[in-house]
């Protein structure tokens, strides 16, 4: 093993490394793109549903279809990159990022939107969980919360810095030139990259596969601590996922907005989500480095919000006012995005730098199932309810159940330290070898 690489392991005496923080801005510019290619159908989902002439429930599955193999991708990619270096995996996806937005600038079938939408899913499946593997071999364990969260931020600015601009290219020329801009800046993006990014020091993972003991799959995929980061995070992104389909055809044909309103106030949840990741990642750095456990500084901190911001939800159809109804989604929306600061970290802290990557991979590819659910559940509950708002009512009711249920089951199960004590004990008589490996907090 490299001196680096025996820095690694040797826990938290390790620093951070010269060019982390310039990886971790191209990471931050990566999930920028990654959220704006999502995006980008909900805030053009009017006149795209004009102009093909879509039923709720067809954009629904429109919707939905951005994660038929988003799941299978991110399990697949999440092995991968236990061998591979994660630089070439990361240029691989953007570039099929950017490959896969410009059929739409022309004249599309139906057909052939969706076909593009699975492959780009396909695509950004493995995104995130890539981007942290690739960050946490830049950052010792106890300084991985406030880089997770940047990472994070740049979904949240995908969509900031994105749809006003996508937005008046929606209206001032046509939905179609709006992926053909996403798919140029995803191909600015690859080169730079290609200039810039680098594979972190801190980490070999393949002379730490040969080194450091393993732990079953099994284990790991059944320890609590997993499960309750699925469950969390799930109830976490049908909320997002709903904010990506149908939050701008709510305020439009909800809510009577124009589109040209539309994206004002389709920024508005994203703005506040970005303000409480920011602030998760650094009280959870601060009571680390205050000594709590990461039971309390990263379980409780992330599900917490999230019980809370269904409850916020939940009143939302009891309300009068198209002001306070945004205002209460976007709060009980925004809330959710602690939950996505504090999971990774905590999977990091009991499992194997060489397996790693794969577990990410699957959390991420099991919690964003629900991205398939809840499009689908909004756009059958439109149709099938009395009025348009109803509908979305009903809707929005559901996420908030989801919400607070996922959110207590994670209080319930985020007990990181507790598992990594578990877990590490099981692996005797390599136990201590281990324990440095992950970098205990």
């Amino acid at each position: 093993m490299s001196a680096q690489g025996t820095a690694a392991v040797a826990g938290k005496t390790t620093g951070t490394p010269k060019g982390a923080w310039t990886v971790t801005f191209l990471l931050f510019l990566f999930m920028l793109v990654n959220f704006a290619d999502k995006i980008v159908v909900g805030l053009a989902g009017v006149p795209i549903m004009a102009d093909l002439n879509l039923q709720p429930e067809q954009f629904g599955l429109l919707g939905s279809s951005f994660f038929f193999l988003f799941s299978i991708s991110a399990i697949v990619v999440g092995f991968i990159v236990n061998k591979v270096p994660t630089r070439w995996v990361l240029l691989a996806l953007a570039v099929v990022w950017a490959l896969a937005q410009f059929p739409m600038v022309g004249t599309v079938s139906f057909t052939t939107f969706l076909i593009c939408r699975i492959v780009l899913g396909a695509g950004e499946g493995p995104a995130f969980s890539v981007a942290a593997h690739a960050i946490y071999k830049w950052f010792p364990d106890e300084k991985r919360t406030l880089p997770t969260a940047i990472l994070s931020q740049g979904s949240a600015f995908g969509v900031i810095l994105a749809v006003p601009a996508l937005n008046w290219i929606i209206v001032n020329h046509s939905w179609h030139y709006a992926f053909g801009a996403l798919g140029v800046v995803g191909l600015m993006w690859v080169c730079a990259w290609l200039a810039f990014g680098q594979e972190g020091p801190l980490e070999d993972t393949q002379a730490l596969a040969a080194t450091q003991p393993k732990i079953p799959y099994l284990r790991l995929l059944t320890s609590r601590t997993f499960l309750g980061c699925v469950i969390a995070t799930f109830g976490a992104y049908w909320a997002l996922s709903l904010g990506l389909t149908w939050f701008t055809p709510f305020i439009v044909k909800g809510l009577g907005f124009t589109q040209s309103q539309a994206g004002f106030v389709s920024i508005l949840p994203w703005v506040f989500g970005a303000t409480i990741v920011i602030l998760t990642g650094w009280i959870s750095q601060v009571m680390n480095a205050r000594g709590y456990t990461t039971r309390i500084s990263r379980g409780v901190l992330g599900s917490v919000p999230l019980i809370i911001g269904g409850l916020i939800l939940a009143t939302m159809p009891h309300v009068q006012g198209a002001g306070l109804q945004i205002a209460l989604l976007v709060v009980g929306s925004g809330l959710c995005g602690a939950i996505y600061v504090v999971c990774p970290p905590m999977l990091g802290e009991f499992t194997p730098t060489s397996q790693r990557g794969a577990i990410l991979a699957i959390y991420g590819a099991l919690y964003t199932l629900s991205g398939i659910i809840a499009p689908n559940v909004m756009g059958a509950v439109i149709q099938r309810s009395g009025s348009m708002l109803d509908g979305y009512m009903t809707g929005f009711t559901i996420n908030a159940a989801v919400m607070v249920g996922s959110g207590l089951l994670g209080l319930l199960l985020l007990w990181p330290n507790t598992e990594r004590a578990r877990l590490t004990g099981s692996a005797a008589p390599q136990a201590a070898p281990l324990k440095s490996a992950v970098s205990a907090t």
